[in-house]
């Protein structure tokens, strides 16, 4: 501002100047005699030229300082407006900050939230899994409750929480109830199909009924494809007795199964050998009957194996003596004393003992040949049971299985105790075809090793007899013959 003054100041000064020398100089161009009079008005000029502007230069002063102080105060007010303005703009990059730090904890909280909400989902489906089926007529209402909230979508947040939470609420009484004992009234059918109303009492894991009018007493069980409670009566009047009264609140001791209800479930299993075999359907029949034929076939091999008798080292010995000295008569005497198969066949030899060797060796070999087919007679039809009885386990396995897919087009696959009897009897029957099967090789692979090994002996003292001729030089008889 104080530049702008000093500038008009000096610009004014100039103009004045300049005219009030433009008339001056006109008139010296124009008389040029009076020099003096014209210094004279010009220094009268000047002097009113420097007085106005003394004038302009008081004004100005007068007017600079109010005008510095209006710039002052502005420039005091632009000062403050910025200092405003910088706070007003920290102010709102803090308010920014925090409104996202309040939408990422909204954003937390809602996931949270969410999180919790399908926890106690899962708490929910678990639990009404896993609690006894006594215990669903006295949750059912809020377990409903809840399963409708969860399907509602307008429905608030707040209040699906509170309804799910009821159910948590109920399940944590639930367990301080159970640890003391809990006794609810309710309904449970009966073994015949009957609803009997009474009293529930449940300690832990273990729930026991009794009916209002006291007729049915005992454990409750859940059956398959049953949405009711099923009682399982006690066989014993003493254990109906106990439970009735720990059930209506008069009595304390009370009968306990350990194995809640599995020693019960494991005792209905068991059944007997019969039971077992009947389960196996139509093919165990043809299974029992080759096992039967093929155990008298054993039997009957074995018995007649072990009545045939071997020569013993001594006689055979003897008997390669007599051949030794080409004693015919002794030897035909020493080879009928020899029992068995073994002796028939050095008796033919020791009967031809003069012929060449090998007719000896041919006779024997006949005597041998027809003994071996005898030990060997039968032997077969044990190995072939060992075969057939596991093809008839597997035919068996075949016709269970289809009888198992027959039961499943019928009535699904939900079921499983419908389903048993086509497995039973495709299991079953393999069962008993290898128990037949593994003893029938076993008995063949011992008769035919017992077999083989008579026949080995008879060889053995075919080849010793045949040898002994062979080293014995003929007789002068024998020669001329």
């Amino acid at each position: 501002m104080k530049s702008t003054l000093t500038g008009l100041m000096f610009a004014f000064s100039a103009s004045f100047l300049m005219t009030s020398a433009t008339p001056l100089l006109a008139q010296e161009q124009r008389s040029g005699a009076d020099f003096e009079s014209a210094a004279e008005s010009l220094q009268q000029r000047l002097v009113d030229s420097m007085a106005e502007l003394t004038q302009v230069r008081e004004k100005i002063a007068a007017e600079s300082i109010p005008l510095n102080r209006q710039i002052s105060t502005l420039e005091a007010e632009l000062t403050q407006i910025r200092q405003d303005y910088q706070e007003a703009a920290r102010l709102v990059d803090n308010r920014t900050l925090d409104l996202n730090n309040l939408r990422n904890q909204i954003k937390a909280r809602q996931e949270e939230t969410a999180y919790l909400s399908t926890l106690m989902s899962e708490y929910l489906r678990n639990f009404e899994s896993r609690i006894h089926i006594s215990e669903l007529q006295h949750h059912r209402e809020a377990l409903d409750a809840a399963a409708l909230a969860s399907d509602r979508r307008d429905l608030p947040q707040q209040e699906l929480m509170a309804t799910k939470l009821q159910v948590f609420e109920q399940s944590l009484e639930r367990l301080e109830q159970l640890a003391g004992g809990a006794r609810v009234a309710g309904h449970a059918v009966d073994a015949g199909g009957t609803v009997h109303n009474g009293r529930f009492l449940m300690v832990g894991p273990v729930v026991l009924f009794a009916s209002d009018d006291g007729t049915q007493v005992g454990t409750i069980e859940q059956r398959l494809g049953s949405l009711e409670p099923t009682i399982v009566a006690f066989s014993q009047i003493e254990d109906q007795q106990a439970a009735h009264q720990a059930v209506i609140g008069g009595g304390r001791v009370f009968p306990l199964d350990a194995t809640l209800g599995n020693a019960r479930k494991i005792e209905a299993t068991q059944e007997t050998r019969w039971e077992h075999i009947k389960k196996g359907g139509p093919v165990m029949v043809p299974i029992f009957v080759l096992a039967g034929a093929a155990l008298l076939v054993a039997l009957y091999k074995w018995v007649s194996l072990s009545l045939i008798r071997s020569p013993s080292r001594a006689k055979v010995q003897a008997l390669l003596a007599e051949v030794g000295r080409r004693d015919q008569p002794a030897a035909i005497q020493t080879a009928q004393k020899l029992r068995g198969p073994a002796g028939a066949m050095v008796l033919a030899g020791a009967r031809h003992l003069h012929e060449p060797r090998e007719l000896i060796e041919e006779v024997m070999y006949e005597v041998l040949l027809a003994t071996r087919l005898r030990v060997q007679r039968f032997l077969p039809f044990v190995a072939i049971s060992a075969a057939a009885a596991p093809l008839l386990g597997l035919l068996g396995t075949v016709t269970g299985i289809m009888t198992t897919f027959k039961l499943i087009t019928v009535f699904g696959t939900g079921d499983v105790k419908t389903l048993s009897g086509g497995i039973s009897e495709a299991l079953i029957t393999t069962e008993y075809g290898l128990i037949v099967a593994i003893p029938s090789l076993l008995l063949h692979a011992f008769l035919a090793r017992k077999a083989r090994a008579l026949t080995d002996q008879m060889e053995q003292t075919a080849v010793a007899f045949l040898n002994q001729v062979s080293r014995t030089p003929k007789l002068p008889a024998e020669k001329a013959a």
